[in-house]
């Protein structure tokens, strides 16, 4: 942290203006450790400090990654797609919290809420739960309220009909649903809010592995439907989280 205690240092000598040091901090340097490049300075330019995606890398390499994060005062880490085996290799080093359907392994507390309202995540049926999951405890590690609406797909629209309370007074809903993916529309001619549509892999062959739900959710007449990529539980839940943050500002 010494180039950002040189900053202060110059801004206390009068030697650099507020803004002049803002932009320094936004574009500091990450922190080279050989097979990774840590991005230290994430939450100063976004808000939110930079997540490891699990998948594709050895548990020692997330094991360096987080030990580097964690020297340099980041005491809150995401890691996302881990799966089970490197979790229980992860959990003996580090005190952390694994969830399962999400596969998610949460360092550090969760945060109290502190955006604008309620994400709701709703999901079509009982085999999109993992990826919903995905989207609900990443909005809950960047602190918002999750209401969780699951198997309430269009085969039995009574089941989501009787949560028109909770989807009427969130601030933002993520759909999450495999097959033909028409949850999304449907929520998104019933609410006032921006709606967050993730299609899954989940279907019979003429699904093509979520293609199909993603090209329904694309092609949505409902207004304020936005779509992001195919099982991106991760993706919905942080756009979800800047929404619910709109207009708050840290002090």
């Amino acid at each position: 942290m010494d180039d950002i205690r040189d900053i202060l240092e110059k801004i206390k000598d009068g030697k650099l203006g507020v803004d002049d040091a803002m932009l320094q901090l936004k574009q500091a340097p990450f922190l080279d450790i050989g097979y990774a490049r840590v991005d230290m300075h994430r939450k100063i330019r976004q808000g939110a400090s930079e997540v490891i995606y699990g998948a594709g890398k050895s548990a020692d390499q997330i094991k360096g990654i987080v030990k580097t994060m964690k020297d340099n005062g980041q005491d809150r880490i995401l890691v996302t797609r881990l799966s089970g085996d490197k979790a229980d290799e992860l959990s003996g080093e580090y005190d952390m919290v694994y969830h399962e359907e999400a596969r998610i392994a949460t360092l550090g507390p969760i945060p109290e809420p502190s955006g604008n309202g309620k994400i709701i995540v709703a999901t079509g049926g009982t085999s999109d739960i993992g990826v919903a999951e995905e989207a609900a405890v990443t909005a809950q590690f960047l602190a918002n309220d999750v209401v969780r609406l699951y198997d309430v797909g269009v085969s039995g629209l009574h089941r989501l009909l009787s949560n028109l309370d909770d989807i009427m007074s969130a601030s933002v809903i993520i759909a999450v649903a495999g097959m033909e993916g028409a949850l999304a529309s449907v929520i998104g001619g019933l609410a006032d809010c921006p709606v967050i549509a993730v299609p899954t892999s989940v279907g019979y062959g003429a699904s093509f592995n979520g293609l199909t739900a993603l090209l329904s959710m694309l092609n949505s007449c409902a207004s304020g439907v936005t779509v992001v990529n195919i099982d991106n539980g991760f993706g919905a839940g942080y756009t979800a989280s800047m929404i619910n943050h709109a207009g708050i500002k840290a002090g």
